[in-house]
């Protein structure tokens, strides 16, 4: 062969172009990917290929991307709308890159089907282009084209039925578009568009809808502000979150999921419902973990204007009328069609005839104006209450989630009430809000005050009754109290010790019996050893058994103790006004002298502290009796108690109370391990509409104060949620907060934050209970735990939210733990902080049961 033949051979092959596949995740400019041929993703994640559905007859051929897993799962559909059709074909379908930066799919008879429709490419300023584009599948799922280093076109911007990780759902607020997630036309036969839609609300950015063809089926609750939202899948050991971004340009939310995760994603299915689905190594399968919507009167409108469904009891839910209202439709209603909804029994007049009834809970209505910028509470408030045709309002505050400043949310709503649910704390990620409706005067202050009269009659009949009891009891009784002393005695064998020692009435404000002094020590064979059973900063606690059997425990506050006769009158009030389950009892007190002391009810087992850490070096050989002692149902049952416990101090009881020295130590347990919170003598009670205040003297234990109250004496029910966190903590990992020894962490939170942002939570679970704990269980309250300890107050949440969700059991979405601040303090820099008080940073020791 000749050199001129051998040359031109060369410039042909050169010239012809590229149809065999290359190696990689790329295809190149002048490349064409043929049926047969695949790019994977440079870490194998994903794969870019051509694909047939297995019923398509004809054969039809998509260019898509799938998960490279065993079940090849489609999650993103090139030419949905015009498949290549390749049978009978000589030449196949190809797709290639061009020189105009475009993706292009032509089919056999050389007709583009579908193209990425790049309008122009990066071009340097004499017009010439400065590198030619390539196209790359990314391990992330998102095939992009990119020239000069940009970004031209990528496919997570264009969705077909799925979210993956790092794709996000966006509306653009200048044109108020958004691209949306579209169901395949049936489960697995053919990927073009169906009935379904699902993406962010055109009309609010607040929301997103779920659209069964131009009609809304159903939507979420309404944006209130938060920026991550979390959920642990136990099933795969992956945690997702939901990122929510909102600025001038645009509103998304984005997925994310933690490292090493299992491939997960969110379908919008045929049959219109918005799956979360997670892929089981071990099972080799796919599984669904939550779906919406839930139940059939969660549909968009079912319960028709101003009714609403009620799901918070789970299997029975149902449509109800909201309060002042009824059945449009008698009939209808009782047939089970709702469609009709409810009617006002009265229209509230306007212009002081009328108030707001809270209905907290809620996915609000549809329909609403947003009247946004900085207004407050009151503000909102006020433009519902001076507008006739204002039918209720939601407020929430916004300031958190935006770069814009101070932002109140107020949602107003005219006319007819639509989609309402009664959700439960946790539901769809997110509480429902309080919804503020229009009623009647006088129908504010409680729910369904029409049956008052229902109501009152038996309780004036119950109320005689009891009132000719007393009278009777008065009677007889008269003369025994004309002989019983205003001293109780506690001198064991005396006639009344046990009976007056446990009188109670907790409608007095210091109705409790006042022990004398010289009883106390004939009680306690004067103060003998053989009935001390702990010490601490405050002094001594005694045992003693009272004539009937009745055990009881006396605390002796030393000479020298910093709790004052201040503290003590606090601590005895409070606790005779407080009458829960997870409360220590306090039976009787003494004050004679400089003499202070206490008796309370005696509790079997020892401080949560002592069994929790001592107990754990004093049973290094004897493990076995450890985990049968505080096993994770034990420990799970403390935390719920605790939890109930300071639920009641902050909401549930006659005062708002802040503990202000929530610790192990003050957790005590009687001979079911139930817990109780003792030592009130540091807490503080706020008045009604109180909600933190400030103090120069900050009390407490080192480890379990606020960042806020430590270092500006500000202090709320959040600073007893903040000890709460850190009390969950310990109590999950069996570590001391005040452990110096936690690998190469600074503290018990920074560790367990670490584990978690790791997806590693389970490596805190304390190893003497790793076989007894439910994983699904010690998850959530690692969880709820680290929200607690929150360095921010407002992101912690109230305890009732944490009540609800530990009672609950519930997985669904939690906010994402932020990461905590960490401030390297010397224990006596904290004990200047604290007043140097050795009785606030001191651990009792315990000797027995107290």
């Amino acid at each position: 062969m000749d050199s001129t033949a051998s040359t031109t051979i060369v410039v042909f092959l050169l010239l012809l172009p590229r149809l065999c596949s290359s190696a990689g995740d790329k295809i190149e400019l002048g490349e064409q990917l043929l049926l047969g041929q695949t790019r994977a993703s440079d870490g194998g994640a994903f794969v870019l290929g051509f694909f047939s559905p297995s019923n398509s007859t004809p054969e039809r051929q998509y260019i898509g991307i799938w998960y490279n897993i065993t079940d090849r799962t489609v999650v993103w559909v090139a030419n949905r709308e015009a498949p290549a059709i390749a049978a009978g074909r000589s030449i196949a379908p190809r797709l290639a890159l061009t020189n105009d930066s475009n993706l292009v799919l032509s089919d056999a008879d050389g007709r583009v089907l579908w193209s990425t429709n790049v309008t122009a490419g990066v071009a340097d300023a004499a017009g010439r282009s400065t590198s030619p584009p390539v196209a790359e599948l990314l391990n992330n799922g998102n095939l992009v084209i990119r020239s000069n280093g940009a970004i031209l076109w990528q496919s997570f911007d264009h969705p077909t039925d799925t979210v993956i990780p790092e794709m996000k759902v966006q509306l653009d607020k200048r044109t108020r578009r958004g691209a949306r997630l579209v169901s395949w036309k049936d489960a697995g036969g053919d990927p073009s568009p169906g009935s379904f839609s699902y993406g962010m609300d055109p009309e609010t950015s607040l929301q997103l809808v779920m659209w069964n063809g131009s009609r809304p089926y159903w939507r979420t609750t309404v944006w209130t502000g938060y920026l991550t939202s979390g959920q642990y899948l136990a099933a795969t050991g992956t945690t997702i979150y939901l990122d929510v971004v909102d600025n001038d340009d645009e509103i998304y939310v984005k997925l994310r999921v933690s490292d090493g995760a299992s491939p997960t994603r969110y379908v919008m299915t045929s049959s219109g419902e918005f799956q979360l689905l997670g892929w089981d190594k071990s099972s080799s399968e796919w599984i669904t973990f939550s779906s919406f919507p839930t139940h059939h009167c969660t549909t968009y409108g079912y319960c028709g204007p101003n009714g609403y469904c009620d799901i918070t009891t789970g299997a029975a839910a149902a449509c109800k009328c909201l309060d002042g209202f009824e059945p449009a439709s008698g009939g209808e209603w009782s047939a089970s069609r709702f469609s009709e909804g409810c009617r006002r029994k009265e229209a509230p007049p306007c212009g002081g005839g009328d108030g707001f009834l809270a209905l907290p809970r809620m996915k609000v209505p549809d329909k609403f104006s947003t009247l946004v910028g900085n207004m407050t509470f009151d503000e909102c408030a006020a433009r519902c209450a001076t507008n006739c045709s204002c039918e209720a309002y939601a407020h929430a505050d916004l300031s958190s989630s935006s770069a814009r400043g101070d932002i109140g949310r107020c949602l107003v709503w005219a006319g007819e009430l639509i989609d309402m649910v009664m959700i439960g704390q946790t539901t769809w990620g997110r509480a429902g809000e309080t919804l503020y409706l229009r009623v009647p005067a006088g129908s504010t202050s409680s729910r369904g005050r029409g049956n008052v009269v229902k109501i009152a009659v038996p309780i004036l009949a119950s109320a005689l009754v009891l009132t000719c009891i007393f009278f009777v009891y008065f009677c007889k009784s008269r003369e025994n109290r004309r002989k019983r002393e205003s001293q109780k005695t506690l001198v064991p064998g005396s006639r009344n010790t046990s009976s007056e020692l446990l009188e109670e009435n907790p409608t007095q404000d210091l109705e409790f019996p006042s022990i004398r002094f010289s009883d106390i020590v004939a009680a306690t064979d004067n103060f003998s050893k053989s009935c001390l059973i702990g010490r601490g900063g405050f002094g001594k606690v005694y045992k003693v058994t009272l004539e009937n059997g009745q055990e009881v425990a006396i605390k002796r506050l030393s000479k020298d103790s910093d709790q004052g006769i201040e503290e003590f009158k606090n601590e005895a009030i409070l606790i005779a006004k407080l009458q829960h389950r997870n409360l220590v009892r306090l039976l009787g007190c003494c004050t004679e002298g400089s003499e202070k002391l206490l008796i309370y009810e005696y509790l079997a087992n020892k401080g949560l502290d002592a069994i929790l850490f001592v107990m754990m070096m004093l049973m290094l050989f004897a493990d076995g009796a450890r985990k049968s002692l505080l096993d994770w149902p034990t420990r799970f049952g403390i935390i719920k108690g605790v939890a109930r416990g300071l639920l009641y101090l902050h909401q549930d009881s006659r005062l708002t109370v802040i503990h202000r020295d929530l610790k192990a130590s003050n957790i005590l347990l009687d001979a079911e391990m139930r817990p109780k919170i003792a030592d009130f003598g540091m807490a503080k009670i706020f008045g009604e509409n109180q909600q933190k205040a400030n103090t120069k003297r900050v009390v407490g234990t080192y480890g379990y104060i606020a960042p806020e109250y430590s270092t500006e004496g500000s202090f709320s029910v959040k600073s007893d949620v903040y000890s709460f966190g850190v009390l969950l903590l310990e109590i999950v990992s069996g570590i001391r907060i005040s452990s110096t020894d936690i690998m190469e962490f600074p503290s018990l939170i920074v560790y367990a934050w670490s584990l978690w942002k790791e997806g590693k939570a389970k490596n805190l679970i304390d190893s003497s209970i790793a076989e007894s704990s439910s994983l699904d269980e010690v998850q959530l309250c690692i969880h709820v735990g680290l929200l607690c300890v929150e360095d921010n107050p407002n992101s912690r949440p109230l305890m009732s939210s944490v009540v609800s969700i530990l009672e609950n059991g519930s997985t669904t979405f939690l906010a994402m733990p932020n990461q905590p601040a960490y401030f390297a303090q010397t224990t006596s820099e904290m004990d200047k902080m604290t007043d140097g008080s050795s009785r606030n940073t001191m651990t009792m020791t315990v000797l027995q049961g107290r």
